[in-house]
């Protein structure tokens, strides 16, 4: 019989100051993802380009190394996976329009928000996992 492997989910983490990407980072290993790290909005388009369905969360601050902001890579996200759970972060208030299901995250956030949010993700995942094995 052949044995079935746990899938583990990946994230994309956009952040150019290296200690909150690696907090963030540490977080979701934690709770079983997989993690891409980027400091720029440029670095993570190109991950997006090449690997859009493996991603079910990205996070990105709105401040970033590069010429895009998190805002606007947010939009590009959703470009190439519609389903993809997407948090824009920052100490500022938000000057830009997300894209229809985007989250907006004000910082100081509580890192058990992140392992919350991967949580939730992880479910969705399980669940539709067992809704194919069904069909």
């Amino acid at each position: 019989m052949g044995q079935s492997r746990s899938f583990r989910a990946t994230a994309l983490i956009v952040e150019d100051d290296p200690m909150q990407r690696e907090m963030i980072c540490l977080l979701l290993e934690e709770s079983d993802f997989n993690v891409i790290e980027c400091e720029s909005a440029e670095a993570a388009e190109a991950v997006l380009e090449q690997h859009p369905e493996n991603l079910v969360l990205m996070m990105t601050d709105v401040q970033l190394a590069g010429n895009m902001n998190g805002a606007e890579l947010a939009h590009v996200a959703k470009k190439y996976n519609p389903e993809l759970d997407v948090i824009v972060t920052s100490g500022n208030p938000l000057r830009h329009a997300l894209p229809e299901g985007a989250q907006f995250w004000k910082k100081p956030w509580a890192p058990l928000d992140v392992i919350r949010e991967a949580e939730k993700m992880m479910l969705q995942l399980h669940a539709g996992e067992r809704r194919e094995r069904r069909h």
